[in-house]
């Protein structure tokens, strides 16, 4: 790993979330941080009709309109997850000025963090990550955690 990211847990509980973009990555990182609480808002010019039916159900806010210059003022954390370069870089820089951290989905080097791979139990919330550089190996790990866990129960670890 070229640099060591610091594993941290945030009690994400009514904390806003800003998601840019609504293709398959917005949809996971929804998905992942509806589970731990957090108020999303999604904000891109064409809305997926699941996120269109979790704002119907009352999970997340969409707003059907490229990003704007201001949008994270207020957001805890910052995903930018376009399917423009220009654009998620853009956002990159206005959160690094707004001191917002960010996670640029096509580009490692301009992420503050980095979504980790989640095992969960009623026990224990475990994170695994490679930095971005093989997702593969992450998955694998999880994977093996998850039976581990699975098969022996948290104590017994």
């Amino acid at each position: 790993m070229e640099r060591p990211y610091f594993p941290v847990f945030i009690d994400m509980t009514g904390r806003t979330v800003l998601i840019v973009g609504a293709g398959k990555i917005a949809l996971r990182r929804v998905r992942t941080l509806l589970q731990f609480g957090a108020c999303i808002r999604v904000v891109a010019p064409d809305i997926c009709r699941e996120l269109e039916e979790m704002e119907a159900e009352g999970k997340l806010r969409t707003e059907c309109r490229a990003y704007q210059p201001g949008d994270a003022q207020g957001a805890a954390l910052v995903i930018a997850a376009t399917d423009s370069r220009e654009a998620n870089r853009q956002i990159w820089e206005d959160c690094r000025m707004a001191g917002v951290p960010v996670n640029v989905a096509d580009d490692k080097e301009l992420c503050d963090f980095y979504f980790p791979s989640v095992v969960m139990t009623e026990e224990a919330v475990v994170g695994i990550s490679s930095g971005g550089n093989d997702p593969g190996k992450t998955k694998e790990i999880r994977r093996k955690i998850e039976k581990t866990l699975g098969q022996n129960g948290w104590y017994e670890l």
